[in-house]
């Protein structure tokens, strides 16, 4: 049984951005969600979901704000994530239900969701177990069940999150930018927007987090026979967008999934590695813009090519 209790702590009318739409609070099966709405209303909200160990304060402004000039979007922690109560299921299918019981316990019918690495896997098997919910699906940046290399963190992802940095943003560069001059400038532009919000910012994540998320991780990606059979089951609208050369979820999973989901499309931007929405954001807008608004699924997009 879900109980909703929204808890609003802004002044009506008042327009809302990502820097100042307040954290608010709804409670389901036993979680209390905290999350922020802000946008355009009337339309189909947008849910995003967030990749590993991030909170809401994660998500770039320039993709949030650029998407919230059409539509309302939703930012949300999952449970055990930050300012939401409960603990990090380690399974993805747990993690889906979660996510579905916060929507619909906003009392919404019908949403598109995004996905972003993790957040992905999530918003495939929340389409899968409620798919009457979701009208249309992104999906950045992240990969099948048993998708090539998944089973565990990547060697460059561990490489990655291993190293020890001065400045601790400084492990996104790696994360989320190619090692060109390049995406390295527009990475260090991320990480500004990405400290712009101060008042109300999300606590960081606890130790618990991210053991929690490696072991669902490990699981939707174990290698099986028949892993891509469910993709077949996702009837949705599809927009698939990585970069060029993701090390951290490979594109070659992105492929897989647009030659395996029903009807989907690719994008994978030049030049980028994990976080291309990041280094391309308002490229990011206007496809994703483009897609969700279209009347039907247009043609395949391909830009760039796999490293």
């Amino acid at each position: 049984m879900i109980h909703s209790r929204p808890q609003i702590h802004s002044t009506p009318n008042m327009i809302q951005t990502h820097q100042t739409a307040p954290t608010q609070f709804v409670e389901a099966n036993g979680i209390r969600f905290a999350y922020r709405r802000f946008g355009k209303p009337g339309g189909v909200p947008l849910v995003f979901n967030m990749h590993f160990t991030g909170t809401m304060d994660h998500w770039d402004p320039l993709v949030t704000d650029g998407l919230a000039a059409t539509r309302e979007v939703i930012l949300f922690n999952n449970a055990g994530i930050s300012s939401t109560s409960g603990e990090v299921p380690t399974s993805v299918d747990e993690m889906a239900a979660n996510a579905a019981a916060f929507i619909m316990a906003l009392g919404l019918a019908k949403v598109d969701i995004l996905g972003f690495s993790l957040g992905g896997l999530v918003a495939q098997e929340l389409t899968l177990q409620n798919p009457a919910l979701v009208r249309r699906l992104v999906l950045v940046g992240t990969g099948p069940r048993g998708g090539e290399g998944m089973a565990s963190l990547t060697p460059e992802a561990q490489a990655v999150f291993g190293k020890t940095y001065e400045n601790p943003d400084d492990v996104w560069l790696g994360v989320f930018f190619a090692p060109s001059e390049a995406s390295q400038a527009a990475g260090r532009a991320f990480l500004k927007r990405f400290r712009l919000r101060q008042q109300g910012r999300d606590p960081e994540v606890n130790e618990k987090v991210a053991p929690a998320q490696i072991a669902a991780l490990g699981k939707w990606g174990a290698p099986r026979w028949g892993a891509l059979d469910y993709l077949r089951e996702i009837a949705q609208p599809t927009l698939v967008i990585n970069g060029s050369h993701d090390v951290i979820i490979y594109t070659a999973n992105s492929l897989i999934l647009q030659r395996n989901l029903p009807n989907a499309q690719l994008i994978l931007y030049p030049d980028s590695n994990h976080g291309s929405q990041y280094q391309y954001p308002a490229l990011f807008v206007a496809d994703v813009t483009r897609f969700l608004d279209a009347a039907a699924p247009f043609q395949m997009v391909a830009r760039g090519a796999i490293n």
